[in-house]
């Protein structure tokens, strides 16, 4: 019956909570034209450095273009290509890359991408990228001005678009410890995940550096440490209880409230002030017969100040989180009333919570 009515213990794995240190991802970026474009493309005169990328690009072919040539090119965008270069990517292997005009191009949709170099911050090139855009924006105009857009059609993206042409140095195969770091720094997960591995291979193994980094020791046969590691990964784990924490994005009215919240004994007492001002001109008419008289619009104005009753509830000492979500949801509260009412409960030290608001 005991081990029926126990709650189940919530398990990771090491791989979801850490992070081989010296193994990441890279990011790439690169100026490239998009032609092919059915009249969609830059005004060059409002971006004349499409023409001039153009030129250059024409004279490797070996075309000159007149210097009092002002070509108008409507079917070609410059554009900016943006890649993630992965972990261990070798020379050869293909990525996705993103591509975003950088002028006034209305659409790309159709366009070819010709070869562009992708640098990384080094100034160095990693890959080159070519091919034909997907966009998943739609727009159309008519004649009369008239326009319908759906997402953007200025970007897009190319699967498999550019091609590895050198691959990162990595410290992984390098000798000495490994350090694990932690997505989310936890006193708590960092002992825990050190435990296991030392429960796994014997004590010394691992240990935990901080709050946020495990040092592992593991072979230094290359081979062998990447079977080692991927056994490590699979270890579970039972991550340490995430910190108390209000999180309200004041654009959007989103209010998320953790589970260990807790408010102290504390009254709240919250009204809303209504400024209403109503505008109903008034048309006076001259009298009948009269000389000189002219049709004049009066303003009237209406204005009215309100305030809604203020609903006032009370928390007893080490209010959970469903007995606040009932009390605001019993009083009606909109969610710009709950961040104003959480951000006054924090300054008077009753919210004992981090309250976070982006």
């Amino acid at each position: 019956m005991a081990i029926l009515l126990s709650a189940p213990i919530h398990a990771d794995k090491i791989r979801d909570l850490v992070q081989v240190a010296g193994v990441r991802s890279n990011q790439l970026i690169g100026y490239g034209l998009v032609v092919g474009l059915d009249g969609s493309g830059d005004q060059t005169t409002q971006a004349p450095f499409t023409t001039q990328s153009l030129e250059n690009m024409l004279q490797q072919f070996g075309i000159t273009v007149p210097a009092n040539a002002r070509p108008q090119l409507k079917n070609a965008a410059a554009v900016t290509v943006t890649a993630e270069l992965p972990p261990f990517a070798k020379p050869g292997q293909n990525i996705d890359i993103t591509v975003a005009s950088i002028g006034n191009a209305k659409s790309i949709r159709g366009g070819e991408l010709l070869m562009t170099p992708l640098r990384g911050a080094d100034g160095s090139v990693y890959a080159l990228a070519q091919g034909s855009v997907v966009v998943g924006g739609v727009s159309a105009q008519g004649k009369s001005g008239s326009s319908v857009q759906i997402n953007s059609a200025a970007s897009g993206r190319i699967p498999n678009g550019a091609t590895v042409e050198r691959s990162v140095v990595s410290s992984f195969g390098n000798g000495g410890d490994l350090v694990l770091n932690l997505n989310t720094s936890d006193f708590t997960t960092a002992a825990r995940v050190a435990e296991a591995v030392n429960r796994a291979y014997g004590a010394g193994t691992a240990q935990a550096l901080d709050g946020g980094s495990v040092s592992v020791r593991g072979p230094q046969d290359p081979a062998q440490k990447v079977a080692w590691l991927g056994a490590i990964q699979n270890l579970d784990v039972q991550p340490g209880d995430a910190s108390a924490r209000i999180v309200v994005n004041s654009r959007t009215g989103t209010v998320v409230i953790g589970a260990d919240v807790r408010v102290s004994a504390a009254a709240v007492a919250h009204g809303a002030l209504q400024v209403t001002i109503s505008e109903q001109p008034l048309v006076s008419q001259p009298a009948p017969f009269s000389r000189g008289g002219q049709t004049a619009v009066v303003p009237s104005s209406n204005v009215q100040v309100t305030e809604d009753g203020a609903h006032m509830f009370k928390f007893g000492p080490g209010v959970s989180l469903d007995t606040i979500v009932r009390a605001v949801n019993q009083v009606g509260a909109t969610p710009s009333d709950l961040i104003s009412v959480l951000q006054a409960l924090k300054q008077a030290g009753a919210l004992h919570a981090e309250l976070v608001v982006i």
